[in-house]
Formats: structure tokens, C-alpha cells, sequence
């Protein structure tokens, strides 16, 4: 008995130490005070805690279509074929800073790149998927369903039926991210929610979302994707307020075997950007706030991506990391 233990944590340590990342890509954008700060930004970490930024700080996408700006990008892998998806919100508030407008009458659409090596990225592309009434389609993000074989994508709209009254969580289907089936509402809740996340853990989902009622995250959990959720009443962060954008992502531990996971939650009423919160497991959402991050600027709503050794390399010789450049000063919506 002892034996066939002893081979089963060195099984689990082996795949755990094969798993560890070269490093780590985020992906993010600056805000809206200028053309280019509403575009696709990345930064790259060795450790997933000291981070640089890349181009001297300029963005590496940048979207002339639609809105003509980019808002809270989301990458993920194919879960086949190599290649790897960023999708993000279609709205410029530079362009046009009118909140009301962006609520009740902008994109249905959400920008889509993809790529086989992140360094080439072909697009942006316009995929719509939002309802003929929608409002706007915010805060992307997807999920691969591995009940169903396909991509479950998310997003925050408002529609027309209420009057555009608060915000629900809609999703649809995809294998390829070029063609959608129809919109459905994901999440249902007496009030507004936008930013959804989900990560997948131990067989287990874990949804992320903002509660614009309480202007907090909430946590839940979940077999399958389509549920049924439930809340996670002793989820540490609860009471934090004025947070939104959340992003969950293993982090390697200093061995590169131990995993713990990272909740990075975007501090937007003091205009502070990310902030980052660890737990060692997903399972009861104990979160604590860890002080050993570093970031060249204020990364915002975005997403990171875990990345091979091969991959870090390859990103850093596309997109030479310098010293960034000079922030623009921030806008008041």
C-alpha cells in the first residue's frame, strides 16, 4: 500500500514538474485616454510575479474595424490543432465617451484574433453574436466544454426587452470561433453582473463574477458548465468592493511543481489596476493578498496565459522588452 502511494505522488510530482510554464503572457489594455491605449498590450513574466512590458510599452494589436478600440482581451488555447484564440470587447470610450451610447446602442460584436505561435496574429475579425437587441457586448471571454467538444463564449450585454435596464451574462457556441450558434442567456440575476470568468480545477468549474449591486466578486461552482452552480459562501473576497475584471490563472511555485492559483482582481474605483490574491486550492475560495507583484504599468481587465519555455523565448525575441513608455494621463470618463 505504502509502495503504490509513494508511486503515486512521484506520478503527480512528475506531471505537475512537466506542466510547470516557461513562463507567462498577459494581456491587457491601458485605459481610454488616447486612440492607441485601447489596444492589445502583453506583458511577460518568468515567475507570473515580476512582470515587463513588451514593445516599450506601445500595444502589439490594434484594431481598425468596428469601434476602432479594444477593451478587455481574453486569450485561450485551442484545446486542438495549436493554434490559440484572443477575443475582446469591440468599443473605443476615446472615440466616443459617451457611456450611455455604449450601454444602449453599441457593438453586438466581439473582436476576434487568432494565431499558431502568439507572435502572428491574423485579424481582428468581427464575429456578431449578441441578440438584435443588445446594447453592447462586453468583457469576452471562453471556456472549452468537455461534455459537449466545443467553446462555450460569455459576455455582458444589456437588451432592448427591459429597456436596457442591467446587464445579464449571454454565451453562445463555438468550434472555430468564426461561426456562432444562437445567443442564450448564461447567467440570470435580480441585478447587473458583468465580468464573468471561468476556470477549470480537479474536475471541477469555478465561475468568477462581478455583482454590480454590491460592486464585488462573486464565486461559484459547478460540475459542468451548464451547472448546477452554487455559491461559495466562505469565498474570502466577498466583501472586497470596487473590483471587477477578474482573472484566474496556476501559478508555479518556486520548485516549478507546486501549483497555487492567482486571482488577479482589477482595483477600478481607486484606479490602481490589478491587484493580486493567492490560494492554494480553488476549493473555498481562501484568498489571501500577496505583496511580491510587480507591474511595468497599470494592468487592467485582461487575461494570462501560461506559456512553454520554447514559447517565452519566442516572445521575447518578437517584441523586445525595453523600458516602458511614459503613461498618458488618465481620462475621466
Amino acid at each position: 500500500m505504502f509502495k503504490n502511494l509513494l508511486m503515486t505522488l512521484l506520478v503527480a510530482s512528475t506531471a505537475l514538474a512537466a506542466a510547470a510554464p516557461g513562463g507567462y503572457l498577459f494581456v491587457t489594455f491601458k485605459g481610454e485616454a488616447t486612440p492607441l491605449t485601447e489596444q492589445v498590450y502583453f506583458g511577460l513574466s518568468r515567475d507570473g510575479r515580476s512582470w515587463e512590458s513588451t514593445k516599450g510599452g506601445r500595444p502589439v494589436l490594434v484594431s481598425e474595424i468596428g469601434e476602432k478600440g479594444v477593451r478587455d482581451p481574453f486569450v485561450l488555447r485551442a484545446h486542438a490543432g495549436g493554434k490559440a484564440f484572443l477575443i475582446a470587447t469591440d468599443l473605443s470610450i476615446h472615440r466616443n465617451p459617451d457611456w450611455k451610447r455604449a450601454v444602449r446602442a453599441g457593438s453586438r460584436s466581439l473582436l476576434v484574433w487568432e494565431t499558431t505561435d502568439l507572435v502572428r496574429w491574423d485579424g481582428p475579425r468581427l464575429v456578431e453574436v449578441a441578440p438584435p437587441d443588445a446594447g453592447c457586448t462586453w468583457a469576452p471571454e471562453a471556456i472549452y466544454d468537455e461534455e459537449r467538444g466545443d467553446y462555450l463564449v460569455f459576455w455582458a450585454s444589456t437588451t432592448g426587452r427591459d429597456d436596457f435596464k442591467h446587464h445579464r451574462i449571454w454565451a453562445a457556441r463555438t468550434a472555430d470561433f468564426r461561426t456562432f450558434g444562437a445567443p442564450f442567456v448564461y447567467i440570470e440575476k435580480p441585478t447587473t453582473i458583468i465580468d464573468t470568468t471561468i476556470v477549470r480545477d480537479g474536475g471541477r468549474y469555478h465561475r468568477f463574477t462581478k455583482d454590480e449591486k454590491f460592486k464585488a466578486i462573486t464565486l461559484e461552482v459547478a460540475d459542468r458548465l451548464e451547472g448546477p452552480w452554487h455559491d461559495v459562501s466562505e469565498f474570502g473576497l466577498a466583501r472586497l468592493v470596487g473590483y471587477e475584471g477578474p482573472a484566474c490563472f496556476p501559478l508555479a511555485g518556486a520548485d516549478g511543481r507546486t501549483r497555487a492559483w492567482c486571482l488577479l482582481l482589477d482595483h477600478y474605483s481607486k484606479g490602481e489596476g490589478y491587484k493580486p490574491f493567492l490560494a492554494t486550492t480553488l476549493e473555498g475560495g481562501r484568498f489571501e493578498p500577496a505583496s511580491d507583484f510587480t507591474f511595468p504599468f497599470r494592468f487592467r481587465h485582461g487575461t494570462v496565459l501560461p506559456v512553454t519555455a520554447d514559447e517565452y523565448t519566442r516572445l521575447r525575441a518578437a517584441y523586445t522588452t525595453t523600458a516602458p513608455a511614459p503613461e498618458a494621463p488618465k481620462r475621466n470618463s
